[in-house]
């Protein structure tokens, strides 16, 4: 994958949305029971992705408003994201399968990562 430059300046979450746009790495991975989808309608399990890079965001008015983007890599090449908010927002809130996903999936430069379910 191209390297995505992340310099101090990109502060919001559709600063760096626009910047994958640009890069073509704007596929958006959503949660299904089954694993994840992409644009292509394959389905996706832990271990065929990995998670190249993750951002946090925090409201600068309202601290509890949240937000977690990953970039994400699968291994037949294609490149996007996952987007959710996390804290009061979170909109899997009661639903543990995309947190379970989530974790099972390995992060690049992280070889003793701990998986585990909720």
């Amino acid at each position: 994958m191209e390297q995505i430059n992340t310099t101090d300046s990109m502060t919001t979450s559709s600063e760096v949305l626009e910047k994958l746009r640009q890069k073509k790495v704007d596929h958006e991975f959503r949660w299904t029971p089954e694993g994840f989808t992409a644009d292509k309608g394959k389905v996706y399990k832990p271990e065929e992705l990995e998670i190249l890079k993750t951002f946090r965001f925090e409201g600068a008015s309202n601290p509890s408003d949240k937000e977690i983007l990953y970039i994400i890599g699968a291994n037949d090449g294609l490149t996007g994201y996952s987007q959710d908010a996390y804290g009061v927002y979170s909109s899997h809130e009661k639903e543990e399968g995309y947190d379970n996903f989530i974790r099972q999936i390995p992060e690049a430069g992280h070889d003793n990562q701990l998986l585990f379910e909720l």
